[in-house]
């Protein structure tokens, strides 16, 4: 089936806006990765979305590709720049200064980008979201409580993990002090306690002492001597 020339114009569906854009962008990712490979090229390619989502590839580092291409760029007009005679001796600072603010212009513009982008994550802004800017704002939010729930729970169990090693670090400190009260106690116990007394008694014998003599036993039973 042979295709149709496409028109170049803006997609007016916003779906169909949207699945052209996403075919196009890997299709020139899928380019520019391919050439930085087979050609050896330095390559670095930038794409913002119609809702200011950035995507980009660079063969080396995007910083270095762009500070390379300012260079080059302001090589290049140097160079097809004819010499004035009257030029004015600040014509570099002014050049500077124009492209400072241009670049100043193009970061508040994604700065603004991102804050509407803000908004609607907070469900502000809404008025002229389609359903599917919609879905994709629910999706994100999902992504973004199940990280935050996930990290909650952990945090959690860290904080339970602790107070356990401080129960158990009061419970040895508390068995070690009951020791030593009770040791201190028996110590105390033992110096107060008064010395123990000798026990005596009384043995009562039939031991005479004397001169032998003639005894005889009485009724009442203590000896009588004659």
């Amino acid at each position: 089936m042979v295709r149709g020339k496409t028109q170049m114009r803006r997609i007016e569906n916003a779906t169909s806006r949207q699945v052209t854009f996403s075919k196009r962008r890997n299709g020139l990712l899928k380019k520019a990765f391919e050439l930085s490979v087979l050609c050896d090229a330095e390559i670095g390619l930038i794409i913002f979305s119609p809702r200011g989502k950035l995507y980009e590839f660079a063969s080396s580092s995007m910083m270095e590709t762009i500070e390379h291409y300012q260079k080059h760029a302001k090589a290049t007009q140097s160079a097809n720049t004819p010499p004035a005679t009257n030029a004015h001796p600040n014509s570099s600072l002014e050049d500077d200064l124009r492209h400072t603010k241009a670049e100043i212009a193009k970061l508040m513009k994604k700065i603004e980008q991102l804050e509407a982008s803000k908004r609607k994550l907070l469900g502000e802004g809404l008025e002229n979201s389609n359903i599917e800017e919609l879905q994709q704002i629910e999706k994100h939010l999902d992504r973004s409580l199940h990280r935050i729930r996930t990290k909650k729970v952990q945090m959690y169990k860290k904080k339970i993990q602790q107070l356990e090693e401080k129960v158990q670090q009061f419970d040895a400190e508390n068995s070690m002090h009951c020791e030593k009260a009770a040791a201190a106690e028996s110590e105390q116990n033992i110096a107060a306690a008064p010395p123990a007394r000798e026990a005596t008694s009384e043995v009562v014998t039939d031991l005479f002492i004397g001169l032998p003599e003639a005894r005889f036993q009485m009724p009442n039973g203590y000896p009588r001597v004659i």
